[in-house]
C-alpha cells in the first residue's frame, strides 16, 4: 500500500535509508563515501525536517516501510529508497508512479532529480534522461551522480 508519510513514520524511513545505503549503494561507492553518505546511525532529524518541505510516500506492507520517496513541489524527486530485502518487486515503480501523479495532479509537467550510480538505471528505465554527469560534495566526500529529468507529464 502507498500512503502519505507521517510523523510516526520518521524512525522506520531514517532507519531504511541507512540500511539501503549501506547493503545497495555499497555496490557502486566506496566504503568511506557510505560511511559518509549513510551516517553512522539514524538521523531522525534530518528526515523530519525533510517531511515539513515535501510530499513523502512510503509503502507499507503488515505495517513494515518497505520504501519512500520524496516529491517537492516543483517536481524534484528528493528521494527513491526500497529496503534491500525488497528490491525488485516493483515499490520503487510503485512510489515514483505516485509521485507522478500527485505532481500532475499540481499542474508540474516535469520530474528532475539527482540519481546515485546505482539508480540512475532505474529512472532511465522509467523515462528519465540523464541531462549530465556531475562530483559533488558532501561531509568530505566527492559523489558521482547524474542529474535527471523527465518532461512531459500529463493526466493519464
Amino acid at each position: 500500500m502507498i500512503r502519505r508519510a507521517t510523523p510516526n513514520d520518521v524512525p522506520a524511513i531514517a532507519t531504511l535509508y541507512r540500511d539501503t545505503v549501506k547493503k545497495i549503494n555499497s555496490r557502486d561507492y566506496a566504503p568511506a563515501q557510505i560511511e559518509a553518505w549513510a551516517g553512522a546511525t539514524p538521523n531522525e532529524g534530518k528526515w523530519r525536517e525533510r517531511q515539513t518541505n515535501r510530499t513523502t510516500f512510503v509503502d507499507e506492507h503488515n505495517g513494515t516501510i518497505r520504501g519512500f520517496g520524496e516529491l517537492e513541489d516543483n517536481g524534484h524527486i528528493g528521494a527513491v529508497y526500497v529496503h534491500a530485502d525488497w528490491q525488485g518487486e516493483g515499490i520503487a515503480s510503485a512510489l515514483l508512479n505516485e509521485m507522478e501523479k500527485e505532481a500532475v495532479a499540481h499542474g508540474v509537467t516535469s520530474l528532475s532529480t539527482e540519481a546515485s550510480i546505482t539508480a540512475q538505471p532505474f529512472f532511465a528505465k522509467l523515462g528519465f534522461e540523464t541531462v549530465s554527469a556531475q562530483d559533488v560534495e558532501y561531509r568530505g566526500q566527492i559523489f558521482r551522480n547524474y542529474r535527471m529529468r523527465k518532461t512531459g507529464l500529463t493526466n493519464r
